[in-house]
């Protein structure tokens, strides 16, 4: 697994904290320092890549150019003969026909990621989305024309002043697209955000627990009528259409991150790169990239695995478990499985409906 950060964005999105910056100044410096890096690192992946993901910020602001540098060192420096899949987050406003077309030409990303949020021009004004609803929907169809066939988009629910209605609304304009995946998350109050900032100054009332409950409730209807499957508490998919790169993060599958920001993993020692673009680009330019890094215990990989194991359907693999803590784990989750949140088979423990609506008050329970 490889992700790449790319950190540029238009605007900050009022809910947002993740690492980004507005600016476009430094884009080609940028794209230089991650092909660096990606060659410097090579080492760190002995074994085939699976996926690859570009992730942001915003992907898409990148030209398909600069795209194809980064494809390139990729291509002629690490093992792609398993490739499964290619990921690029891209923005509505981004995929006009000739970027499609030219990115489709590079014969390199097989699914897009697009960041639609809302059909609803009243929320996308409150999030800071420089999208319009009717750009949402044209990149959808615009994207399934030029042939990308594995497309998902994100919506957010809970939002201020909206209710279930509203979200239904938002649902069956998705119905209606090509979409072959969703991801669906619950609107959260991000520290340092501008959105935490107006709730905090009496400019937005954040929606209850109880509306943001019968919204997701609403999801689960939506999902089952129109033959999409849940697999973790925010993603949906058609059959098959399951997202491979991020089902991997679930897991503790190893991973390279590349760019400002960027997490990597390798089993037992987690690392994340500068969040500076300045400082990244000068580090590698250097030779050496500016991170930081942790060296995961036992104990931290059980919280962890726990902890992404019952945000998913599949929940908690038994045979994952370390000796040592699956006593503790039985004991700890036998009031879980007789309240009804938790269902044990032979091999799992396995969150309900129900019980993933609690998925990380339950894991916090079990932490060590």
């Amino acid at each position: 697994m490889v992700y790449i950060h790319i950190p540029f964005c238009h605007r900050k999105c009022t809910y947002c904290a993740f690492y980004s910056v507005v600016t476009s100044q430094e884009k080609q410096t940028y794209v230089d320092a991650v092909c660096s890096e990606l060659t410097m690192r090579r080492h760190e992946m002995p074994h085939p890549v699976r996926t690859v993901y570009f992730g942001g910020g915003t992907p898409s602001l990148l030209t398909v150019g600069q795209l194809g540098q980064i494809v390139d060192v990729l291509c002629g420096e690490y093992d792609l003969s398993g490739l499964e899949e290619t990921t690029l987050e891209a923005n509505p406003e981004d995929l006009t026909r000739s970027f499609l077309d030219d990115l489709k030409s590079l014969g390199f990303f097989n699914r897009l990621s697009i960041g639609v949020q809302s059909f609803d021009d009243k929320d996308l004004r409150l999030l800071n989305r420089r999208h319009d609803a009717g750009q949402a929907v044209r990149a959808v169809e615009q994207a399934a024309d030029s042939g990308f066939g594995n497309l998902s988009i994100d919506l957010i629910y809970g939002l201020p002043g909206r209710d279930e209605r509203d979200w239904q609304a938002n649902l069956a304009i998705a119905s209606k697209l090509p979409v072959q995946h969703l991801s669906a998350y619950a609107l959260t109050l991000e520290h340092g955000t501008i959105l935490e900032r107006q709730v905090e100054q009496g400019k937005v009332s954040p929606a209850s627990d109880e509306d943001s409950v019968r919204q997701y409730e609403a999801l689960l209807e939506w999902a089952s009528a129109n033959g999409f499957e849940q697999y973790e508490i925010s993603n949906f998919c058609r059959p098959g259409y399951k997202a491979i790169h991020n089902s991997r993060y679930w897991n503790r599958t190893p991973y390279l991150g590349v760019g400002a920001a960027a997490h990597s993993f390798d089993g037992t020692c987690r690392r994340w790169n500068v969040s500076d673009v300045k400082q990244y680009v000068s580090s590698v330019a250097s030779g050496h990239v500016a991170h930081e890094s942790e060296e995961l215990g036992l104990k931290d990989s059980f919280n962890e695995y726990v902890m992404t194991a019952l945000r998913t359907v599949e929940g908690i693999d038994k045979a994952l478990v370390a000796p040592p803590f699956a006593q503790r784990l039985r004991k700890g989750i036998g009031r879980f499985v007789s309240e009804g949140l938790i269902e044990e088979t032979t091999t799992h423990f396995r969150p309900t409906h129900q019980g993933l609506l609690h998925a990380d008050g339950i894991a916090a329970e079990l932490f060590l």
